[in-house]
């Protein structure tokens, strides 16, 4: 059975899609803990990051560095933070969080709300500056 992920590169679940090429894909997260909380993921399913060969898995760090500029520029922060969990969804994926300190990227409990409109407008903002 496909992974969320991959049910998003098909296009079968919607996303905020901030960047794309051939092989990688950033989309805003929907239950962030930032304002700019952004998941980049190969489109290539595989669960775990370092199970990516190594050609997949540096594309993925220079394709995550090309969105995390962009995100720095589009939402006021000290620094994107950087965070690999990978349980929760059997698809390996990078955590991009805009931070003012260190404990923005620690606590995964606390969301934020954001409505439709509010995730439109960021995504449009985050990939103009990428």
């Amino acid at each position: 059975m496909a992974s969320i992920f991959t049910k998003i590169v098909k296009g079968e679940i919607p996303a905020y899609k901030v960047a794309e090429d051939e092989n990688y894909l950033a989309f805003l997260d929907i239950s962030p803990v930032a304002r700019g909380h952004t998941l980049v993921i190969p489109k290539k399913e595989v669960d775990y990051l370092f199970d990516l060969d190594d050609q997949l898995y540096a594309g993925l760090q220079l394709f995550a560095k090309k969105v995390a500029t962009g995100l720095n520029k589009a939402v006021p922060c000290k620094k994107v933070g950087v965070l690999v969990l990978g349980l929760e969804v059997p698809h390996a994926h990078i955590h991009l969080i805009p931070m003012q300190d260190e404990t923005d990227v620690l606590n995964f409990s606390e969301k934020i709300r954001m409505d439709k409109e509010e995730f439109e407008s960021l995504r449009i903002e985050i990939s103009e500056k990428i």
